[in-house]
């Protein structure tokens, strides 16, 4: 069976409400589209179309050579595609979190989070080197399982087009039993910031649930301001350095670093990781802003339990009371 591609009948739609959301911050703040950005990521969206076009076949091909050895024949009623829809997104889910702790899968997302603003147009902010780094392996156990491979890529057109609305700050909070089913343009706005409290969370692509099931879920808060981008932003608006700048870098660590092991610990250790210590990944950087972040609140403490004159001593004690 033939079936059409989800994301090429949405493309019009892509560019009205892209449109629609421009309006919209010009009249209100004109900062949340930056002109040379937004060509920056509608470019990328345009090459990594291109690229997915000349690596279609191949995908498609190494698709139908691994569903030849399926151990179930799965039809097209429509209940698999219900089926395939939620296992797919959970592949996502699987390669996502990949693409944040393995360099090798980021060297390819990173041009997703790379853009320092967050609107519609950071959407079409996708990869030109998917197939090199080879993210379709992600859903290859789909078609071993006997999910027909059209059915498998209709449903990840699907999954795409939905990814486009989320992200936007135009649109505050759904209502509570969607954001804690459904993927939602507060929860992916988490996902995109350089906030240590927001690292490497959030990483679902139409159902929030798979972070709330393996631990990765953490809720916007209207106390912090999200930062956008990558902890070491681009600086520049040069497209072939938007596109290739993390496979350059990979490749300059792995020349320089001394031994195999740390030559290859550039490529399948998180990003950041470095053979001498001397740079953050993520983790370290959470690490370092949660111990920060402890001792502040103790000597807070400190100062607040600390009297400063005998008639005063008590004023604290009161204050905390529950009573009073």
């Amino acid at each position: 069976m033939e079936l059409p591609n989800p994301v090429d009948y949405a493309i019009p739609g892509f560019v009205l409400l892209i449109m629609a959301e421009m309006l919209v911050w010009r009249t209100r703040d004109r900062r949340r589209y930056e002109p040379s950005d937004t060509l920056t990521s509608l470019a990328l969206g345009l090459g990594s179309t291109i690229a997915g076009f000349l690596s279609g076949g191949l995908v498609f091909g190494m698709a139908m050579w691994v569903h030849q050895y399926r151990l179930f024949d799965i039809g097209y009623a429509w209940y698999w595609f219900a089926v395939a829809f939620v296992l797919d997104d959970l592949a996502y889910y699987v390669f996502h979190r990949s693409a944040h702790r393995v360099r090798w899968f980021w060297a390819s997302h990173v041009i997703h989070h790379s853009s320092q603003h967050y609107n519609l147009s950071t959407a079409l902010r996708q990869t030109w080197t998917g197939f090199f780094s080879a993210g379709f392996l992600f859903r290859l156990p789909l078609f071993l399982i006997g999910f027909p491979p059209a059915m498998v890529f209709f449903v990840a057109g699907l999954n795409l087009v939905y990814q486009f609305w989320i992200h936007t700050e135009a649109v505050g909070r759904m209502p509570a039993w969607f954001e804690g089913v459904m993927n939602t343009p507060s929860h992916h706005r988490v996902h995109h910031a350089t906030n240590p409290r927001y690292l490497d969370k959030n990483y679902a692509g139409v159902f929030i649930v798979w972070d709330r099931l393996f631990g990765t879920f953490e809720p916007e808060r209207d106390d912090e301001a999200i930062r956008y981008g990558i902890v070491k932003q681009l600086g520049s608006f040069n497209l072939l350095w938007a596109a290739f700048h993390e496979w350059v870098g990979i490749a300059r660590d792995m020349w320089a670093a001394p031994g195999v092991r740390n030559k290859l610990g550039y490529l399948l250790m998180p990003p950041g990781w470095s053979h001498d210590g001397s740079r953050e990944t993520s983790e370290m950087i959470k690490q370092r802003w949660a111990e920060t972040r402890a001792e502040g609140q103790e000597q807070g403490e400190l100062a607040w339990n600390r009297p400063t004159s005998s008639s005063s001593a008590a004023a604290p004690a009161e204050a905390r009371s529950p009573a009073g």
